[in-house]
């Protein structure tokens, strides 16, 4: 039953302007656990003298969830989309706090340890991310895949892509300015959610920082939500879109050049390195090198100039110079001039085979002619191509 302390201080939520910090947690099903969450977040923030409140993102409970958290004085919010991103967007967006700190409803993070988060959100920072690897992972409270690999793997990647200083980046106990990550427009729907907004709070240069917190195991009985390989995959696939330079154009620009070194070595006539010679076969691999590693590259000027338009990723000054407006009229003199030089080398080699009459002719010869006009002809089709969708891309909206 309600107490007439929480009454009290359930009433003193409804004064919007009172709220320094909303706790926002999503709920699934979680009546074994939802009670002892509140109560750890009301406790820790009283001692705290924090005018605070709690929210409860429902998410299509079929047990007692909303009922106790009501009763417990939360604020439910119900939420149709499935999906824990989807939660927590309503559950933020419903928020009246400058602050919000969310967490999961399935006893598993120390809400009783919320200090350490409002000191460093009133000391500044945007974005304060739990590190459970610093403070503590008890037995039993993290599968062993996901401890020792998929997390310090996906950690890791974070740094190195995107220059983070997390060093658990998918810890869903976090606190942050909520107007700042409202603005990050964040479209994740399920798990990836949390480590996407790490990803565009620091691509937006907001102050993000760590705090040492626990992990304990879920309730005993409840079934977990995160789905190890499916949620893995989908959070890798996030942190490689959120960076087309290491998707598209690193692979893309050392596929380029390996082609283009192959084909050049190879053009004038067979290579014998030791005991291994290279001959036209070779050369068939290094022009299909030459057309994948330029699409990719073309692939990245899209991906890239789509996000900073869209708001994905800052801007990128070099690349708005680089796409200016004659790109489409530069792009397709280039393609013409490719498409062109690839005909009239198809012509040569037309012109080779009629010395023969149309007849036999010598394969590896004639090849070493028509694997570069077939090549010329294609990249030269892919730059006129792609320099029409940039345009389309760079097109003004009202």
């Amino acid at each position: 039953m309600t107490t007439q302390t929480q009454m009290e201080d359930a009433a003193s939520l409804d004064r919007p302007h009172e709220v320094e910090v909303s706790v926002v947690i999503p709920c699934l099903n979680e009546a074994a656990t939802i009670g002892a969450c509140i109560d750890a977040a009301r406790l820790s923030l009283g001692q705290l003298q924090v005018n605070a409140e709690i929210v409860v993102a429902d998410n299509g409970s079929l047990d007692v969830s909303r009922e106790i958290a009501a009763d417990r004085g939360a604020r439910v919010v119900e939420v149709a989309s499935r999906g824990y991103g989807n939660a927590l967007s309503a559950g933020i967006e419903a928020s009246r706090g400058r602050y919000v700190i969310m967490g999961d409803g399935d006893g598993s993070y120390d809400f009783g340890g919320l200090a350490p988060f409002v000191e460093q959100l009133r000391a500044g920072n945007d974005l304060v991310v739990g590190n459970r690897f610093a403070g503590g992972i008890h037995p039993e409270a993290m599968p062993w895949l996901h401890q020792h690999l998929g997390n310090p793997v996906l950690s890791l990647i974070g740094r190195k892509l995107f220059g983070t200083n997390c060093g658990d980046i998918y810890c869903g106990l976090r606190g942050f300015d909520r107007r700042k990550i409202i603005d990050l427009d964040i479209r994740s729907a399920g798990m990836e959610f949390a480590i996407e907004m790490i990803v565009k709070a620091t691509v937006r240069n907001l102050n993000v920082t760590e705090v040492p917190t626990t992990l304990s195991p879920d309730a005993e009985g409840r079934k977990p939500h995160l789905r190890t390989w499916r949620d893995g995959w989908r959070s890798l696939r996030l942190l490689l879109l959120y960076s087309p330079r290491w998707l598209f154009l690193y692979p893309g620009i050392a596929l380029l050049v390996a082609g283009l070194v192959g084909t050049v070595l190879l053009v004038p006539g067979q290579r014998t390195i030791g005991s291994v010679t290279f001959d036209v076969s070779t050369l068939l691999y290094a022009c299909l090198a030459v057309i994948v590693g330029l699409q990719s590259v073309y692939f990245f000027l899209s991906a890239r100039w789509f996000a900073m338009n869209e708001g994905f990723l800052p801007e990128d000054e070099r690349l708005r110079r680089l796409l200016g407006p004659n790109t489409l009229e530069i792009g397709l003199a280039v393609g013409v001039l490719l498409l062109v030089s690839g005909i009239g080398l198809s012509v040569y080699g037309v012109g080779r085979w009629n010395e023969t009459g149309f007849g036999r002719l010598d394969y590896a010869d004639i090849l070493r002619i028509v694997i570069p006009a077939a090549t010329l002809i294609a990249v030269g089709l892919q730059t006129l191509l792609s320099s029409l969708f940039l345009s389309v891309l760079g097109l003004s909206r009202r």
